[in-house]
């Protein structure tokens, strides 16, 4: 018969980076931006609550959908550290990432439907090749690609 899951127990690096699927270079490097936390114990050695693993999750979940890990971080650092999230935590924090992933969808649709035609620049579909920037007017506008990052 299986013995319980001691969820008060602390985790190991090792055991951390195993359970969460990561090497423990990501362990070490989420850690260093503030992401997660850890505990030492009299040797010093790092020991994780096991709710860090949900954290992990989160974060892997965010860094697939293109959420860059300093807004992961406000996104967590909005509650408390360690803090199991309950799900109205997560409605929340997930609303909020939506508009931004709406955004991005949006962008990346039209980026994809506009560069159908594109034939790779040799250019030999100018009249209607849609990064085309006759006279460089655009740049007036400011620096970088106007066409591609306009709303």
């Amino acid at each position: 018969m299986k013995k319980p899951i001691d969820f008060s127990r602390l985790l190991t690096v090792g055991e951390v980076a195993h359970r969460a699927g990561v090497p423990v270079s990501t362990i070490h490097f989420y850690e260093s931006k503030g992401l997660i936390a850890s505990t030492r114990n009299t040797g010093n050695q790092r020991r994780f609550a096991s709710v860090v693993l949900r954290y992990i999750a989160v974060i892997k979940v965010a860094q697939r959908t293109g959420i860059p890990l300093e807004e992961i971080k406000e996104a967590l650092g909005r509650f408390p550290p360690g803090s199991k999230l309950t799900a109205e935590q997560w409605r929340e924090l997930s609303s909020r990432w939506r508009a931004s992933l709406d955004e991005r969808i949006k962008k990346l649709t039209r980026l994809r439907d506009e560069l159908d035609s594109c034939i790779g620049c040799g250019c030999l579909s100018l009249e209607e090749c849609p990064l085309r920037n006759p006279e460089d007017t655009l740049g007036a506008e400011g620096p970088g690609p106007r066409i591609l990052e306009r709303d």
